[in-house]
């Protein structure tokens, strides 16, 4: 049986890869019009949450555990490849866990507008995150794809 940081490290691994290719099956039967449309006068865009989702990674994981000196710059990530970014957090996010030591676990984490109180915590709090807005994309691309109709 492997020892509690190895299952934590595979378990959250899984995780976030299972989200990322969730996220990319409904992008994928989106056009490029679609990803961008907010089918609602309120609430946002699949492409507007896949920004939020890859900032909240580079932010909560990226430059608070993995130091990779991440600073958002929204004007920027409107203008970049998108899914492509997102993929380069979730790479980060992998990582990050594959290089957790089982002391890390446990160790204090303080980010501006979380209450994550352990590195654990937050990545917990990062993957069900993840799996709220990738419900909502997944509600937006039915709605989308009934406007086609």
């Amino acid at each position: 049986m492997p020892d509690l940081s190895s299952a934590l490290t595979a378990a959250l691994t899984t995780r976030y890869q299972k989200l990322s290719t969730a996220l990319h099956d409904q992008a994928a039967l989106l056009t490029d019009e679609e990803f961008w449309r907010k089918p609602f006068p309120f609430g946002n865009s699949v492409g507007h949450l896949v920004l939020h989702l890859t900032g909240n990674l580079n932010y909560y994981i990226g430059a608070e555990i993995a130091q990779t000196g991440y600073v958002r710059d929204r004007p920027k990530e409107f203008s970049q490849e998108v899914l492509n970014n997102f993929d380069q957090a979730i790479a980060m996010v992998i990582r990050t866990i594959e290089a957790q030591s089982p002391e890390d676990w446990s160790k204090p984490y303080a980010a501006k507008g979380s209450d994550a109180r352990t590195r654990l915590e937050i990545l917990l709090i990062c993957a069900t995150h993840l799996h709220h807005h990738i419900g909502q994309i997944m509600y937006l691309k039915f709605e989308l794809e009934q406007g086609r109709k």
